[in-house]
């Protein structure tokens, strides 16, 4: 440090004689005696043990990067808000849209909501971190009312554009926790979605040659959690093919996976 103040001492110094000479503007004074002082301030001090606040200006709010969508699994609206917004359950989304198309607005969307609870996909263990909740009021089996999905299209197409959410961010709870969870059911329109941006379709796989067969390798480059292949398995089944049944992977369906894959690599 004293090598230093010595070196901006000596620069002080001979700026000072320059410029009695009229060789150096006034401005290289200024300069020099600024650059002195700052080399001089003292770092911020605190309390042993503690941290010293420094508060920085170079930050902004975090942006969600999925969306969740689920299904309350409640016969009614009423129901899933005394669920949603009770503190002993703990458990909570940002939005809930009722079968009418009533939109409820439960969570700030820069706040982490407790919607899809131990989570995988793509490598992204955290999903309550990441991404911004919706629950649709619907018991499991039954259709999703078109009030309810034209206002989930309205709400996606807002949160699309405010946060630049890329189509295949747009999932199911069962697809980021297939060992636990079923939402939305097979009743959901995924494709319709798909077509808008809410998400990726294959509309006419290619047929797959033998050598590239990997059922386990696929589901898991698409982002599915392997550590129960078959109810990743299902789970693929549920969203793409609406359908929920176990079994060995079928040809067709590893066409569609590959070309899922694709799709999402275009991205």
């Amino acid at each position: 440090m004293q090598i230093w103040f010595d070196t901006l001492r000596e620069m002080l110094i001979n700026a000072l004689q320059l410029i009695e000479r009229r060789m150096l503007p006034l401005r290289w004074l200024l300069l020099c005696a600024c650059t002195l002082l700052s080399a001089c301030a003292p770092l911020p001090t605190g309390a042993p043990g503690q941290p010293i606040v420094v508060p920085s200006p170079n930050h902004d709010e975090r942006r969600p990067n999925y969306v969740i969508l689920h299904q309350t699994s409640n016969d009614r609206a009423a129901d899933a808000l005394r669920t949603l917004t009770d503190p002993a359950r703990k458990v909570s989304s940002h939005y809930l849209i009722d079968r009418d198309g009533t939109l409820y607005h439960l969570v700030d969307e820069r706040r982490r909501a407790w919607h899809a609870g131990v989570s995988y996909w793509g490598g992204n263990t955290d999903l309550n971190s990441a991404s911004l909740g919706i629950e649709l009021d619907n018991n499991g089996v039954e259709l999703f009312p078109e009030a309810q999905i034209t206002a989930l299209l309205a709400l996606l197409e807002e949160l699309q554009t405010r946060y630049q959410i890329p189509p295949p961010n747009f999932l199911g709870h069962g697809d980021v926790a297939p060992r636990r969870k079923v939402d939305p059911s097979r009743y959901f329109p995924w494709q319709r979605l798909a077509e808008v941006g809410f998400g990726i379709w294959c509309r006419a796989p290619s047929p797959l040659p033998a050598e590239s067969a990997d059922a386990g390798l696929l589901l898991r480059a698409f982002g599915y959690d392997m550590t129960d292949p078959q109810a990743a398995l299902t789970a693929f089944r549920r969203h793409f093919r609406g359908e929920d049944f176990d079994g060995a992977v079928t040809p067709d369906e590893l066409a569609m996976l590959r070309c899922l894959i694709e799709e999402k690599n275009g991205f």
